[in-house]
């Protein structure tokens, strides 16, 4: 398995402008219904104003962002400096912004009473300048424009203040937002990362295990092939060596790290069995037993080689007798149940079930399957030896 290059992790755009749209739609909902609620006065042509500032506020939002993500993989410390600064100028634009689009309200609200002496101003929660006027005495023309002069060199400046430091903190807190979107993000890609990694690694650990069974099993079988030929039994080692060929072929065009299908792990053996039956053409029988049902369940592949190897080696081979190798399946309380077992001699002293082959099945079972899986080898019952794995029963494809 290969792993790919890791890419730079970024948040999806469409997730980000989601969470800009949604902020900003949140503060008009809230700024709307707070107008509807305590102060209606211009409310259908206030909400079509503060839908404009709504959108202004999407596009600056989504430009500030262009600029923050540029450090993704900053630290957070310095993420949050780049926020700092970059969400000032933008908290300014927003506040010229939403002056520049209420000033005609503010007009308004000024010229309709054109007599004021004393001027109280205060903000609405959306930004939006009001002006309290008393019933003052009558001003002349040019009083009131001195004053309307004063109001608007002294009001501007409070104005853009406060919703610049309003603007602000809403902008810091939605950076916020996104950097805890990045970070997620980050964490996410580190565990796919992870999971690469280990499956990296568990299909090394399978290759390396399957390519310990070919060299295993062709040792045995060149060995075979050797004593037929230097017992003047040419025509048995000519049909071994094509039946090694035919075996080769099948299973090398296999995936050597995947799994096999029951019945063509089956197909293998059967070829194998029939390589030995030529060394030992009266002693070797074989019986299988494979229901229909699970032909198309999935194994590791030759995982049942070393298993019969075992008990030519140690059932046929140091006996004069005939012997038989089955090899069996079944399905028992959901899970997959592979028996392989022969009625030779056995083993008494227990070496049978510690050789290179069994080993080498349960690193398989175990690298496959973790703890799902099981072997389980010793004497039968009716003596010979008995193999038998159990594992997640599981289609292939």
């Amino acid at each position: 398995m290969e792993v790919k290059p890791t890419q730079p992790e970024r948040v999806p755009t469409r997730t980000v402008l989601a969470s800009i749209a949604g902020l900003w739609l949140c503060y008009l909902l809230l700024i709307t219904l707070r107008s509807a609620l305590v102060d209606r006065m211009y409310f259908v042509e206030m909400l079509g104003l503060r839908s404009l500032v709504t959108l202004a506020g999407i596009a600056v939002t989504a430009m500030a962002w262009s600029i923050l993500r540029l450090f993704d993989h900053r630290r957070v410390g310095v993420r949050m400096a780049i926020a700092a600064v970059v969400m000032l100028p933008a908290a300014l634009a927003l506040a010229v912004i939403n002056t520049q689009v209420f000033s005609g309200i503010d007009k308004r609200n000024f010229e309709q009473r054109r007599n004021p002496t004393q001027v109280e101003i205060r903000r609405d929660l959306a930004g939006n300048v009001l002006v309290d006027f008393p019933d003052p005495p009558q001003l002349t023309p040019q009083q009131l424009e001195q004053f309307q002069k004063q109001f608007a060199k002294q009001g501007m400046w409070k104005q853009l203040t406060d919703i610049a430091i309003g603007r602000y903190f809403l902008l810091l807190a939605w950076a916020a937002l996104y950097f805890a979107m990045v970070n997620a993000e980050q964490a996410r890609a580190a565990e796919r990362r992870e999971g690469e990694y280990k499956r990296a690694a568990k299909a090394a650990e399978l290759r390396s295990l399957r390519y310990q069974v070919n060299p295993h099993f062709l040792f045995n079988t060149l060995n075979s092939l050797s004593a037929l030929v230097m017992t003047g039994k040419a025509a048995a080692a000519e049909q071994m060596i094509q039946t090694l060929s035919s075996f080769y072929r099948r299973s090398l065009a296999e995936d050597q790290t995947g799994d096999s299908t029951l019945d063509a792990e089956v197909a293998l053996q059967r070829a194998y069995l029939e390589i030995e039956a030529v060394r030992f053409p009266e002693r070797l029988r074989t019986r299988f037993e494979i229901p229909p049902a699970l032909e198309d369940v999935s194994i590791p592949g030759m995982i049942l080689q070393p298993l019969v190897e075992n008990s030519v080696r140690y059932g046929v081979a140091p006996t004069s007798r005939p012997v038989t190798i089955s090899i069996a399946a079944r399905e028992e309380y959901g899970r997959l149940v592979l028996e392989v077992c022969d009625d030779g001699p056995g083993a008494d002293d227990g070496s049978k079930g510690f050789g290179i082959g069994l080993a080498n099945v349960q690193s398989r079972l175990a690298a496959r399957y973790g703890d799902e899986a099981s072997l389980a080898a010793g004497p039968g019952e009716q003596g010979g030896w008995r193999s038998v794995i159990r594992l997640p029963l599981e289609r292939h494809g």
